[in-house]
């Protein structure tokens, strides 16, 4: 028989207020969605670069965010977790859900913004600075052929006629040939 190829780990009996969830502050029934927002809002909070805890209670506090996102957002890790939690009945921990803010109190969803990041400045920058650069170069090129820069619609223009096209020129009438042609000259005949 074959291995499989995620392993469902043996989880240790948690002790109250310690189960991957509060660890997320998310009840169990909290989406994919909803767990990489929590975790990504909680490691910025207790990431030991970014934190202002003890580096060691900002490492094991990230560990433990580590260790309850790996779990919870992998499906089958978080089948096996739930299963041992039913088993081990934490009956007093209530379900945490999501932190109400202002709009979701009333029940319209709040979008999340987040500040750029550098290399999404700088494409915004690049793609600033290419435009700027086309619209010089094709004014210089228009300046550099002479070309009139602001000319007037043709219609605003007196003395045009608004046909489409310019007016074609009066044509001549054919006038029949004669029968009479010039014999051709002989190369070798005398003159």
């Amino acid at each position: 028989m074959a291995p499989s190829p995620n392993p469902a780990p043996s989880f240790p009996d948690l002790p109250s207020g310690s189960c991957h969830y509060a660890a997320l502050k998310l009840s169990s029934a909290a989406t994919p969605q909803e767990l990489r927002q929590a975790f990504r809002h909680l490691s910025k909070l207790y990431h030991p670069d970014t934190t202002q805890l003890p580096p060691h209670d900002a490492q094991s506090a990230f560990a433990r965010l580590q260790l309850a996102y790996a779990t919870l957002i992998d499906p089958a890790r978080r089948r096996a977790y739930d299963q041992e939690l039913a088993e081990v009945a934490v009956p007093s921990l209530p379900p945490v859900g999501p932190p109400k803010l202002g709009a979701a109190a009333a029940g319209r969803r709040v979008s999340v913004r987040r500040a750029l990041s550098g290399g999404e400045w700088l494409a915004l920058l690049l793609l600033g600075v290419a435009l700027i650069l086309s619209l010089v170069l094709g004014l210089g090129v228009a300046w550099a052929r002479g070309t009139a820069l602001i000319t007037p619609p043709s219609w605003a223009v007196e003395g045009v006629d608004r046909v489409d096209g310019p007016p074609e020129p009066p044509m001549d009438p054919v006038l029949p040939q004669t029968a009479q042609a010039e014999p051709l000259a002989d190369a070798d005949a005398p003159p």
